[in-house]
């Protein structure tokens, strides 16, 4: 439920493209948030893609300028500690959905991909990218880090020296190196993002 007067800053738009369901994050600033009502609607989707097999695979990508740029921090600054630590228990529910759905889940990461958003990648099966992307775990350099599963799935693929750096000290990959460390399973153009994420997750189905 969102709260009295709160200004919805994200949404999540649901398309289908060749029989694969698109799951779009969307703001009018262009920085999807991973607010609380989408985390929720996200854990829906996915629920509902399993359920029914009614899609071959899926996709969530988000705006030109960013995957998503981690949760809102304003609205986290208005939860009680028990809002606090449902929000951190629905995030690690959701992305076991995610990483446990039969259904092949890509994410297609143009821009910013950090925080929350970059867990929420990370437990996608597999991760496209465009050239200008960056990945990111800018909360250990404020002393706080992910709750969502990132930080052992980050490991599980890159390994853990550079992880713990990228925990611990909020370095920030570029496209290249996110594709040479094994975190993104390729680079494309911008135009083809959508297409090649598409195809991989029919692929993979």
């Amino acid at each position: 439920m969102l709260c009295k007067g709160m200004k919805v800053a994200t949404s999540l738009r649901c398309t289908v493209r060749e029989r694969v369901l698109v799951l779009t994050l969307e703001s009018d600033e262009g920085l999807p948030r991973i607010q609380r009502h989408i985390l929720k609607e996200i854990g829906r989707r996915v629920e509902r893609l399993d359920a029914t097999r009614e899609f071959g695979g899926c996709v969530i990508t988000g705006t030109e300028r960013a995957f998503a740029v981690g949760a809102d921090i304003a609205e986290l600054a208005r939860l009680t500690p028990a809002e606090a630590y449902e929000f951190s228990r629905e995030g690690q529910r959701v992305m076991r959905l995610i990483e446990r759905s039969r259904a092949p889940i890509v994410a297609a990461v143009r821009g910013y991909c950090m925080g929350g958003g970059l867990d929420l990648a990370l437990a996608c099966h597999s991760r496209i990218a465009t050239g200008d992307a960056i990945f990111a775990h800018p909360g250990g350099a404020l002393g706080i880090l992910t709750g969502w599963g990132g930080t052992q799935r980050l490991s599980r693929l890159i390994g853990r020296g550079q992880a713990l750096e990228m925990l611990s000290t909020g370095r920030r990959l570029s496209a290249q190196e996110a594709h040479e460390c094994g975190l993104v399973a390729r680079t494309v153009p911008a135009d083809d993002l959508l297409s090649v994420a598409a195809q991989l997750s029919r692929g993979i189905a």
